[in-house]
């Protein structure tokens, strides 16, 4: 029999331990420590012991369900009325439905009881409070593909897909950038300009990325006002150390309404690459959902490859 309890302070080296003794696969930071969960979960402002749901066995922790909330709209403060479970983790050795749907029944529970009217299961902007840098990649991607048990879970209590992330990489010592007339005339008009650790746009963003270090590239005609295009990146720690290579999470690349289809996002891309490339970073990682076909034709022309998906499930009223 297991008992289902709240998070408690003494908990995190067993859960670290639950962590690491999940199969490998590329999204999953190993091995993870007590700290690096300190740093990336517990520590957050709005982190409610509450929310996490510990399974204990003989009293051992067996298995733990994460639930929490996003932003309200200008992102300065926490919404309620949508929430997620953000991870549902149980030992390799435990696959009992007792367990994996306690815990995730535990989770919609707790979410419900504090105002959610839609649950979602896994994390995606806005839903991205937790675990970013040791979960997904350049951003949280729902569930990864290959998370079975979780993924299993969901299928079985009522979770429906919605939607799918497509997460995909490019290395930067093979990239060469697309050499178009637009191209050649973009980079006589416009020039390059790059923002290290950027201010946070808002408190989310402070809370969810504002710890890591990031760098944003804008393209810049003169004259001032708004930049016609822009884009972030991270350094996806620590994530990345796993796999060997100095890596740059890409998000929030945007182009004005007025000039797309111009060129400008091939044009950004390709400086900030070389400009990456220069500082030392090997690999750049993005993703995109499955049905956002013009980014992925982009990632295409680029030279991205697909290196992994993950899926968002909602869960009906």
């Amino acid at each position: 029999m297991y008992e289902f309890r709240p998070f408690r302070n003494s908990d995190p080296p067993r859960l670290a331990e639950i962590w690491r003794d999940q199969p490998p696969q590329r999204g999953l930071m190993q091995p993870a420590t007590a700290a690096m969960l300190e740093h990336l979960v517990f520590s957050k402002p709005y982190f409610d012991p509450q929310g996490l749901i510990v399974a204990v066995e003989d009293g051992t922790p067996a298995g733990f369900a994460h639930a929490g909330f996003g932003p309200n709209d200008d992102e300065s403060t926490i919404e309620t009325d949508v929430g997620t479970t953000y991870q549902l983790m149980v030992r390799r050795d435990r696959s009992e439905p007792a367990l994996i749907d306690g815990l995730l029944a535990r989770s919609e529970a707790h979410l419900r009881g504090r105002g959610a009217n839609v649950i979602y299961a896994g994390g995606i902007r806005p839903l991205n409070a937790f675990y970013l840098g040791l979960y997904g990649g350049s951003e949280l991607p729902g569930i990864l593909n290959n998370d079975r048990k979780f993924n299993d879970a969901c299928i079985r209590n009522g979770y429906r897909e919605i939607d799918r992330v497509v997460v995909m990489q490019l290395e930067l010592a093979g990239f060469r950038p697309p050499i178009t007339r637009t191209l050649r005339q973009l980079r006589r008009e416009m020039s390059c300009e790059e923002t290290q650790s950027p201010a946070a746009r808002t408190w989310w963003e402070a809370c969810t990325v504002g710890a890591f270090e990031r760098i944003r590239f804008t393209l810049s005609r003169g004259g001032g006002g708004e930049p016609p295009a822009d884009v972030w990146f991270w350094d996806v720690e620590p994530l990345s150390t796993c796999w060997g290579m100095p890596t740059a999470g890409m998000f929030d690349l945007a182009v004005a309404n007025e000039r797309r289809r111009q060129g400008l996002a091939s044009y950004l891309l390709s400086e900030a690459f070389e400009r990456l490339r220069n500082r030392g970073i090997r690999l750049v990682e993005a993703q995109t959902m499955q049905h956002n076909l013009p980014a992925l034709a982009l990632y295409d022309k680029l030279g991205f490859k697909k290196v992994d998906e993950g899926v968002v499930y909602r869960k009906d009223a």
